[in-house]
C-alpha cells in the first residue's frame, strides 16, 4: 500500500488546464528524479492548472484516478532512452491516437522534455508535438500562457518560446538553460511517500533532493550530459542550507541526498557538508568525482551516515586518455584506500568499448578491478559495475559507431575472468538498442511502434544500427546545444589519434604507474 503527503488536490471544474505529468518508468524511479519532483510542485503553484502524475506502468494519474486521455496536457519527462517503448504503450493503452497526424483537438496535446528530448528528438518526432530543450522551469511557464490563450493546438504560436522543437516545423532550436541557481525554483515540501512494496520505494526515499549544482566543465568525451548543460552552475551554500532547513521544519525529513552531475566538484563540498552535518543531517550521495574527493569529505560523510560510496574510474589509464578522463593512479588508489579505511562499501562502475580498445586492455582491466577488490579485507564489498559506452550526440563520440560482436566478446571474457568477485556486466545487446535509440533518425519511430505488437529481433536490431561519417549531417541537426561543431571534430579527431597512442608515449607523463619514469 502506498501513503503520500504533499500531494496537490485541486477542484478540476477550477483549473483551466489539466496537466498530466507522465514518468514512462516506474513509481521508484520517477520520485527519485529532482527534474519530476520540481515540475509537479512548480506547475501546481499556478492557480490555474492542476499538475497530476501519470507513472507506468498506470495510465491514471496518482491524484484523481483520471485516465491520460482526459487531460489537456499529456507531457513525458524522457529521462532513458530504454523508456520510450514505454512513452508509445502509455499512449496506446491511454487511447490516444499515437501519431502525432491522427489526433485531433479533442486529444491532449503531446509534449516530451528531459536530457533525451534534448539531446535528439528525432526518434520521437512522429509521435510528440512538441519538444521542450533544456531545463524545463525556463519554459513551462510561458509554455502554459500560450496554451491558455491558444488552447485549439495552434503549435505555430508556440515557435517564439526558447527551447521549443516542434517536429511539424523541424525548426532550428537552441536549448533553454537556468543561468542563476539561487534564484531558479527549489522544492521545499517535497512529495513523502510511505510503503512496505519494494516497487514504489524510491531510490533516495524520504530524502531532501538538494539541488547543489547543474552541469559540468570536466570535458569527457562519453558523456551527453557534460555537453548538455555546460556551464557548471552552482547554488550557494547559503542557499542551500536555508533550503534544508525549511524542507525540514515542512517536512521533518532529516536525511539530505546532494544532487548535481558533479557533486563533488561543488566549490564549497566541504563547507556545505560540514555545515549540513552540525545542523543534524544525514547526507547522501549518488556519486563522488574522484579528482575532487578528499579524506575530509569522505570522513564527513561517513559521520553523517553514508555507507555506500560509488566512484567511476572508467578504465585503465591509456583509455582514460582517450575518453579525456585522465584521473592520475594515485589519487584513485588514494581514495580507495580512505574508502576502505573508514569501512565503506564501494561501488565503481567501469566502461567497455572505447575506441581503441584491445582485448589486451580488457585483460589487463580485469587485473586491475581484482587488484581494487583486494584492498578490502572483504572484496565482496567492493561492486564492479561493466556497461558498454554509448556513443550520444551533441559529444565527440556522435560519429562513432556500436560494435556489437566486440562487446559481446569482451563481456563473455570479462563474467569468466571475474566469476568470483562481485561484477555485474550490462547486456550486449541492451547497449546496442540504446545506441540506436541514442542516435537514430525518425525511422527508428516506427520500430519502437512496432515492438509494441511483437518482440524485435537482435537482427532487426542490427540491421538499422546507424554508422555516421564525419561529414553527414546528423538527425539532430536543428537542435543547437551551445557547443560549437568545430570543437567536437577537434576532439573527436583527438580522440581517434589517442587511440593508437601507446600510454607512456603520451606527453605530459601522467605517473601511471606502468614504467619507472
Amino acid at each position: 500500500m502506498l501513503y503520500e503527503r504533499n500531494i496537490f488536490q485541486k477542484d478540476y471544474r477550477k483549473a483551466d488546464i489539466r496537466f498530466g505529468l507522465c514518468y514512462p518508468n516506474i513509481y521508484r524511479t520517477a520520485m527519485s528524479s529532482l527534474g519530476y519532483n520540481i515540475l509537479y510542485n512548480l506547475i501546481n503553484e499556478r492557480e490555474d492548472t492542476w499538475c497530476e502524475r501519470i507513472i507506468f506502468p498506470n495510465i491514471k494519474s496518482v491524484e484523481s484516478n483520471t485516465s491520460g486521455k482526459h487531460f489537456n496536457i499529456i507531457s513525458f519527462s524522457l529521462q532513458f532512452e530504454d523508456d520510450y517503448f514505454n512513452v508509445l504503450k502509455m499512449l496506446k493503452d491511454s487511447k490516444i491516437p499515437l501519431k502525432r497526424k491522427d489526433r485531433t483537438d479533442d486529444d491532449p496535446l503531446i509534449i516530451a522534455g528531459g536530457p533525451c528530448a534534448s539531446a535528439n528528438p528525432m526518434p520521437l518526432s512522429d509521435y510528440i508535438d512538441i519538444f521542450i530543450i533544456g531545463e524545463g522551469e525556463n519554459t513551462i511557464n510561458s509554455f502554459l500562457d500560450i496554451y491558455k490563450k491558444y488552447p485549439n493546438k495552434d503549435l505555430e504560436k508556440f515557435l517564439d518560446i526558447c527551447g521549443i522543437y516542434i517536429p511539424e516545423y523541424d525548426n532550428k532550436t537552441k536549448i533553454t538553460l537556468i543561468r542563476n541557481m539561487d534564484e531558479t525554483y527549489h522544492i521545499t515540501r517535497p512529495v513523502i511517500s510511505k510503503t512496505d512494496d519494494d516497487n514504489y520505494q524510491g531510490v533516495f526515499s524520504n530524502s531532501i533532493m538538494l539541488n547543489v549544482s547543474r552541469g559540468c566543465t570536466r570535458g569527457c568525451r562519453f558523456c551527453m550530459a557534460g555537453y548538455l548543460y555546460r556551464p557548471i552552475r552552482e547554488t550557494s551554500c547559503e542557499k542551500l542550507i536555508d533550503i534544508s532547513l525549511e524542507t525540514r521544519k515542512n517536512t521533518g525529513l532529516n536525511k539530505i541526498t546532494l544532487i548535481g552531475a558533479a557533486v563533488s566538484d561543488y566549490s564549497n563540498l566541504d563547507k556545505l557538508i560540514s555545515s549540513l552535518e552540525s545542523e543534524g543531517f544525514q547526507i547522501s550521495t549518488p556519486s563522488l568525482r574522484i579528482e575532487s574527493i578528499t579524506k575530509k569529505t569522505l570522513e564527513t560523510l561517513k559521520k553523517s551516515g553514508l555507507k555506500t560510496i560509488t566512484l567511476a574510474p572508467e578504465s585503465i589509464p591509456r583509455l582514460r586518455k582517450v575518453i579525456n578522463k585522465e584521473i592520475l593512479e594515485k589519487k584513485i588508489f588514494t581514495v580507495i584506500e580512505n574508502a576502505v579505511d573508514l569501512d565503506f562499501n564501494i561501488k565503481l562502475y567501469f566502461l567497455i568499448g572505447i575506441p581503441g580498445e584491445t582485448m589486451e586492455d580488457i585483460e589487463s582491466l580485469c587485473e586491475y578491478m581484482k587488484k581494487i577488490a583486494h584492498m578490502h579485507k572483504n572484496p565482496r564489498k567492493v561492486k564492479f559495475s561493466v556497461n558498454p559506452l554509448i556513443p550520444k550526440p551533441h559529444t565527440p563520440l556522435q560519429w562513432e559507431s556500436y560494435d556489437f560482436k566486440d562487446i559481446k566478446k569482451k563481456t563473455r571474457y570479462i563474467k569468466k575472468e571475474m566469476k568470483n568477485y562481485n561484477i555485474k556486466c550490462e547486456s550486449p545487446k541492451k547497449g546496442l538498442v540504446q545506441y540506436i535509440l541514442s542516435c537514430g533518425d525518425r525511422s527508428i519511430g516506427e520500430l519502437i511502434e512496432k515492438s509494441l505488437t511483437k518482440p524485435l529481433t537482435l537482427k532487426e536490431w542490427r540491421e538499422i544500427t546507424p554508422d555516421y561519417d564525419i561529414d553527414d549531417i546528423l538527425p539532430w541537426n536543428n537542435i543547437d546545444v551551445g557547443v560549437n561543431e568545430k570543437f567536437l571534430r577537434i576532439e573527436h579527431k583527438r580522440l581517434k589519434n589517442l587511440k593508437q597512442t601507446p600510454w607512456c608515449e603520451t606527453s605530459p607523463c601522467y605517473n601511471c604507474g606502468a614504467c619507472e619514469k
